[in-house]
């Protein structure tokens, strides 16, 4: 803290404490500021502290966490200001956006205080200060007004957002998170406090299962983590040696593994870069929350408030903010050359979370869907630009925490398992398989058992077969556990309709989810979520299609991984399984980027030492004219689980077909190993 912002801090600060009490705003507004001036008080409390939490127990710890976040729980969420519903019931439907959108945004202090970032806090706690002071005139200011002075805070603050967001992916110096992970005594479960994110008994008992590991299995586990990154490199051709950064991703309460793989990356020559998931709604993404996590609080409030940017969301704000992104990365441009991806553990088996779709939210205008893709999209392409698609890579790998059920050991050591599947006994089956989809011109994929799925998938052709093949062999290296084979479909060709009963998305559920297909392009979509078919198309344009009015074929995968399949009907789970395991259980079909985005031009190989040529579609292509025309940026696994596969069948040349799953079992010879997990069931 400088002098400058140590001057703002105390003056801001005093007026804060000030404000309740007061009985300067009028008596229906009152309440509100009343409540956020005790809550913001708070907060200005614990940036104070020297080390927040220090010398707490474990049980006044956890009050505190419930006091902060308390406001917005499911038990309490109906009469919080922080509910679009509750705050147009309060105020109207006008003023109540406003207000909730600031609320929600004050909310965002919490990890500024722990993190003591004193430049951000001060200007956010003045920018609350602004808007009481408004409301103490003799007339109440009209709801444009306040939409103009938030308008106005986050289109000056953009600048210094941004580049505190770049800076963050690139930069080890920033080691807030990386200093928990490797300082704290990670016997004692008070650190879990120290982020100042939101606990439950997700990260306590994740916490307690690792500590109860010995250190050879935490180091297997991370072994698997790290391994899977390097062999992604290999892989890909692309020489590890030349970085100095990777992007660790994880989920609060799996520290002592990730401090595990920080030393194992160290050996590799890489620092940690570690970012919580974005405060701030100019950074927050539509792809759920990237860097590290803890327990939602309430998904419901995060899905209220999924498009808060649509306050200040217009062409002016686009443009500051792509101008921001790439004055940002260009002062950082030696970092982010020397960065190699990200490194991402994921959870599962949180509870299933239905949306309750709200009116009273703030949602973008048609025009701003147009332009929040137009963004995203050139987003993408400035990050391209400095870390180059074609010269890093990344890995995923998923476990359970305790919200799963009773079971939740037993799960956590099957997943453990399924996650170090011996890959030479898969890399076999799945050439099988490939030999088979090489001669083929497309694939026939039909449903069973409710399901209506009958699709044509059109396969590149193979000019020199004996070097060259169309399907990746996916042997576990970026993408944890083994057991898929991929492609990138040709689109003209690709036909028909794709249906699954159940499905979940990008931690969204979807009944009855259709799409059809017309030279590999979605036409048309549904779903039976909610009463009105517009309900259904708007839900999957917003997080399915990421407001694109349509979106390619960007794969077709067949998983093999019959044990994990096997492992989520006997926990009764497979709807709770992540995508990263999910789309190993059947067939998938990825709508959006194809895999090989932003890297088409790298020659990748199978074991075989055969050459994947099928990296590119018709859509890909385009980037050799235009790359706004060639990326959507985004790609999502909808998977139909073998139970309710009638037929996959690769198509030959002269149209006979060649069966490799027919009622839910691999009948393709060499691949009946895989039927083994699907009778022990």
């Amino acid at each position: 803290m400088n002098e400058m912002v140590k001057e703002r801090w105390e003056l801001v600060s005093q007026r804060i404490r000030e404000i309740p009490g007061e009985k300067a705003a009028p008596e229906l507004y009152r309440e509100y500021f009343d409540s956020i001036a005790c809550f913001l008080y708070q907060v200005g409390q614990i940036a104070a502290e020297e080390e927040p939490g220090r010398g707490l127990s474990l049980e006044l710890l956890q009050k505190r966490c419930d006091s902060l976040y308390g406001d917005i729980l499911p038990g309490q969420y109906d009469h919080s200001y922080g509910n679009p519903v509750w705050a147009a019931a309060c105020f109207g439907r006008e003023m109540g956006q406003m207000l909730c959108f600031l609320y929600a945004q004050l909310r965002g202090s919490i990890p500024l205080a722990y993190e003591k970032r004193w430049g951000e806090l001060t200007a956010l706690f003045e920018l609350f200060v602004e808007i009481y002071t408004d409301f103490t005139d003799e007339e109440p200011p009209k709801p444009e007004h306040v939409r103009q002075t938030l308008y106005w805070y986050y289109y000056d603050y953009c600048k210094d957002m941004v580049e505190r967001r770049v800076r963050e992916q690139v930069d080890p110096s920033i080691s807030f998170a990386t200093d928990i992970v490797m300082n704290s005594d990670l016997t004692d479960f008070s650190y879990l406090y120290r982020y100042g994110e939101y606990i439950t008994e997700n990260e306590i008992r994740t916490a307690e299962y690792l500590r109860a590991m010995s250190d050879k299995e935490i180091e297997a586990m991370a072994r698997t983590y790290t391994q899977g990154y390097r062999e992604g490199f290999v892989h890909a051709g692309i020489d590890l040696s030349k970085k100095r950064t990777v992007n660790i991703r994880y989920a609060i309460g799996f520290e002592r593994m990730i401090r595990a793989a920080i030393r194992q990356f160290a050996s590799m020559g890489l620092k940690p870069t570690i970012f919580r998931s974005a405060v701030h709604a100019v950074s927050k993404s539509q792809n759920g929350r990237i860097g590290y996590v803890g327990t939602q609080a309430n998904p419901q409030y995060d899905y209220d408030h999924r498009m808060d940017d649509a306050l200040f969301l217009d062409e002016d704000f686009v443009c500051r903010k792509l101008r921001a992104t790439r004055e940002a990365y260009e002062r950082v441009k030696d970092l982010a050359r020397g960065h190699a991806g990200p490194a991402c553990l994921e959870t599962f088996g949180e509870k299933i979370f239905v949306p309750e779709p709200k009116k009273a939210c703030l949602q973008y205008t048609d025009a701003q869907q147009k332009l929040s893709a137009r963004c995203r999209n050139e987003l993408g392409q400035i990050t391209n630009r400095y870390i180059p698609g074609d010269e890093r890579s990344f890995t995923i790998i998923a476990y359970p925490v305790q919200e799963i059920g009773s079971r939740y050991e037993e799960i956590f050591a099957e997943t453990v398992k399924v996650n170090n599947l011996d890959s030479r006994l898969y890399q076999r089956i799945q050439q099988r398989m490939i030999d088979c989809l090489d001669q083929g011109v497309a694939v026939k994929v039909k449903g069973a058992n409710g399901n209506r799925t009958d699709l044509r998938v059109a396969l590149h052709a193979l000019r020199n077969p004996s070097k060259e093949t169309i399907f990746e062999n996916c042997v576990a290296d970026v993408n944890i556990p083994v057991g898929e084979v991929f492609t990138s479909p040709m689109l003209a060709g690709t036909e028909g309709l794709l249906h699954v009963k159940q499905v979940y998305l990008n931690g969204l559920p979807y009944k009855n989810l259709e799409m059809s297909f017309t030279d590999g392009q979605i036409m048309s979509y549904t779903c039976t979520n909610f009463e009105t078919e517009e309900e259904n198309r708007a839900y999957i344009k917003e997080n399915v299609l990421y407001n694109h009015d349509t979106l390619p074929l960007g794969e077709f995968a067949i998983g093999t991984n019959t044990t994990a399949y096997r492992m989520g009907r006997e926990y009764h789970i497979e709807g709770r399984l992540p995508i990263l395991i999910a789309e190993k259980t059947g067939p998938h079909f990825a709508v959006g980027d194809t895999c090989y985005s932003w890297a088409e031009d790298v020659a990748v190989y199978n074991p075989d030492g055969k050459e994947i040529i099928a990296r590119d579609n018709e859509i890909s292509l385009l980037r050799k004219e235009d790359p706004s025309k060639a990326y959507l940026n985004c790609h999502t696994d909808i998977t139909i689980p073998y139970d309710e596969l009638a037929l996959l069948a690769v198509i030959l040349p002269d149209g006979r077909e060649t069966a490799i799953i027919r009622e839910g079992r691999f009948v393709l010879p060499g691949t009946e190993a895989l039927n083994e997990p699907l009778d022990k069931k």
